[in-house]
């Protein structure tokens, strides 16, 4: 076997693997579905941050918390939890959307219940997405992880790819309340895999409080400039970045495509990082990495630029797959550092702090958005978020010669 694939010997890898293969699918499937569905309902982008901004808020105001119960929890056990309890959020979508619900008059409008929905799931994501990437150490051995990263990540973005792109034809094909009964079944079965992983006892032996336990995780951080720098790069880059938030408005308006359209060009990025990421995982860099994310992030910026500019579905769909595959070059080098210099004790502590950079910046650049669609309009919004992008790299090239200087 290719040393690259090595990790797949492990069988509870390969669960692992699967599960989460399953639930993110099903991650994208609800937010492909909802920002769809509130867009039909209320006809405006800002409706779309205002979901960003719904999930956003718990997962950054529970993130170093979650760190800390992280690395003194049976990381199994809290996965599995927080994947059951999010199917509960999905048979609350799926009540939602029931014809006989949507139909009603509601003294309440109906988005807030969406938003209140996906409130709950952030919360759930505060502690199952750190605890996710905090565990592959415990899967595999040491010498495998940045191999097993690797893998991780290409099964996120595949997973993406096909969450995004099955939320499109389900809508097409079933309809909005539908869709949600493939969700519910696909984050069931994730949590039946993930149940055969033995349990995930901390690295961790509790010592002081928690606000010690999170004043020595963000120490640490503070003090490893390479892996702040990598992070912080990638937060700003997607926060401005996040053109994607716009794409039922663009699909809409401006390409005019049907939902089958839209779901497509959702999962265009995901297919570009997809095939990087198998590429890079089968043939990985091996010098210069710093200097190739400062570039890669810098091309992101002007794909966003371009697709702003474009007025063809076609071209729309091939700078997105470009943006994609540079920011999966990104997400390579990233996550390779982020598992080869975290200490076993702080993995949970770092994970969740690397959530609010990355994964939560996904729901900030959504908000950010749709506030500046409001003001500025869809198409300057893009165009704003790219030159943004640009900035961004310029002065981290600056400030941070370390990252610049930075091999693997």
């Amino acid at each position: 076997m290719n040393s690259s694939l090595a990790p797949l010997r492990f069988p509870e890898f390969r669960r692992h693997i699967i599960a989460r293969f399953l639930y993110v699918t099903a991650l994208r499937m609800v937010g492909t579905v909802v920002a769809y569905a509130l867009f039909q309902y209320t006809k405006s982008s800002f409706a779309i941050g205002l979901v960003g901004l719904s999930e956003f808020i718990p997962v950054v105001s529970l993130a170093l918390y979650a760190g800390h119960r992280i690395d003194l929890s049976d990381k199994r056990k809290l996965m599995l939890n927080g994947m059951l309890l999010y199917a509960l959020c999905v048979a609350a979508l799926l009540y939602c959307t029931n014809p006989d619900f949507t139909l009603q008059k509601h003294v309440i409008p109906i988005e807030w219940y969406f938003y209140f929905i996906i409130f709950c799931t952030g919360l759930i994501r505060a502690f199952v997405g750190p605890t996710s990437s905090a565990m592959l150490a415990q899967l595999v051995p040491k010498t495998q992880l940045p191999f097993a990263a690797n893998i991780s990540s290409s099964t996120f973005l595949t997973a993406s790819i096909i969450g995004h792109a099955t939320a499109g034809f389900c809508i097409a094909g079933f309809g909005i309340h539908y869709s949600f009964y493939l969700v519910l079944g696909l984050v069931l079965a994730a949590a039946f895999i993930f149940s055969g992983i033995a349990p995930k006892p901390p690295a961790a032996i509790a010592r002081g409080n928690a606000w010690e336990s999170v004043k020595e995780g963000l120490a640490y951080l503070r003090g490893n400039s390479i892996l702040l720098g990598a992070i912080t790069l990638d937060l700003f880059a997607v926060l401005f970045g996040g053109a994607i938030a716009l794409l039922p408005e663009v699909a809409t308006n401006l390409l005019k495509v049907g939902p089958i359209g839209f779901g497509w060009l959702n999962a265009s990025m995901d297919i570009g990082s997809m095939m990087i990421i198998i590429f890079l995982t089968l043939f990985p860099l091996r010098k210069k990495q710093g200097k190739i994310l400062f570039f890669a992030v810098a091309g992101f910026g002007i794909c966003i630029i371009i697709f702003g500019l474009s007025k063809f579905y076609w071209l729309s769909f091939l700078i997105l797959m470009i943006a994609g595959m540079l920011d999966g070059i990104s997400v390579i080098i990233r996550g390779t550092i982020l598992q080869i210099s975290t200490p076993d004790h702080m993995r949970g502590r770092i994970s969740s702090v690397n959530s609010i950079f990355i994964n939560s910046s996904n729901e900030l650049g959504q908000f950010e958005s749709g506030f500046t669609a409001r003001i500025m309009g869809t198409v300057p919004a893009i165009l704003f978020g790219g030159c943004m992008t640009l900035l961004v790299v310029a002065f981290t090239w600056w400030r941070a010669p370390s990252l610049r200087k930075m091999e693997y």
